[in-house]
């Protein structure tokens, strides 16, 4: 079982051009969600790093930062200076000065290198484009193999805390099921009250009444909410141990627990019984929000 919280980095050499780094951080989303921060050169290489995440990533928000270092060492700046367009900057600029009566020769070079497009990054040479892919792959394989590192980490302390919290709702529901075994039996008896106590002729051989009665009372039993509840703690350990990304199961599976524990409070809602499964759906409510985090 994995998180989907994780952070996973990545880098590979270009040939004897750069390095490309990649950087990769997720978070929880019921769906992937890739959002992409690529430097220009690399846009074309999107669509296949977006199909390499998809094959290892099930589900989650991932924020993948890929950058280009320049130099034999990767390390370098690669920048340069678009002279054409500063030195006519800096014309245009003597130009106004001189129109607003300004000294033409104070004219800020360094402050116009600032300007976009005047200082750029030195661009990837187009044959170099199978090295890049290759080394993109690479870097990206290893950020994602980093990212799933830590995100199954994230899953195991994840997992033993719902094998706690399971606990908890086990023996609440250990609790709760002795007090409910007399509830229908109760009932009976106090319907036949009822009726003595109206003066109402009650003839335990009538078998329309009996019916009627027993009816009632059968609404109580909540053998079967529990029986449910039970199969239910079972399938959740199953998928506890399941490799596979199973999250929308164990969400799902949190609406069946949910539905079940509501039902046999309704139908059994004694003053005993209710605080017991007040305190089962806010554990149950605290397992749920965690459950948002899995893969």
């Amino acid at each position: 079982m994995n998180s989907m919280t994780g952070f996973g980095k990545g880098e590979a050499a270009v040939g004897g051009s750069g390095r490309v780094v990649v950087e990769l951080n997720s978070v929880n989303r019921k769906q992937l969600e890739v959002r992409m921060s690529l430097p220009p050169e690399l846009a074309a290489f999107e669509t296949e790093l977006r199909r390499q995440l998809a094959a290892a990533v099930a589900r989650g928000a991932v924020q993948m930062r890929v950058m280009f270092h320049s130099g034999a060492d990767g390390a370098g700046c690669g920048c340069s200076v678009n002279r054409p367009m500063l030195e006519m900057l800096v014309r245009e600029a003597m130009e106004v000065r001189r129109a607003c009566g300004l000294t033409p020769e104070n004219v800020a070079v360094e402050s116009l290198m600032c300007l976009s497009g005047v200082v750029t990054e030195s661009s990837i040479e187009p044959d170099s484009a199978p090295e890049l892919r290759e080394a993109l792959t690479g870097a990206t394989a290893a950020a994602v193999e980093a990212l799933r590192a830590m995100r199954a980490a994230e899953g195991e302390n994840l997992k033993r805390d719902f094998e706690e919290r399971l606990g908890v709702l086990e023996e609440l529901l250990n609790r709760i099921e002795p007090l409910t075994a007399g509830i229908p039996a109760a009932i009976r008896e106090r319907l036949l009250e009822k009726l003595s106590a109206e003066k109402l002729p009650v003839d335990t051989n009538d078998e329309r009444l009996l019916k009627e009665v027993l009816f009632y009372a059968d609404k109580a039993d909540v053998t079967e909410e529990i029986t449910r509840l039970r199969s239910h703690f079972v399938q959740f350990r199953r998928f506890l141990a399941e490799s596979a990304p199973v999250g929308r199961s164990l969400d799902f599976l949190m609406q069946e627990l949910f539905r079940e524990i509501t039902t046999l409070g309704n139908k059994a809602g004694t003053p005993a019984i209710s605080p017991l499964t007040v305190r089962f759906k806010s554990e149950l409510e605290k397992l749920r929000e965690q459950i948002q985090n899995v893969e």
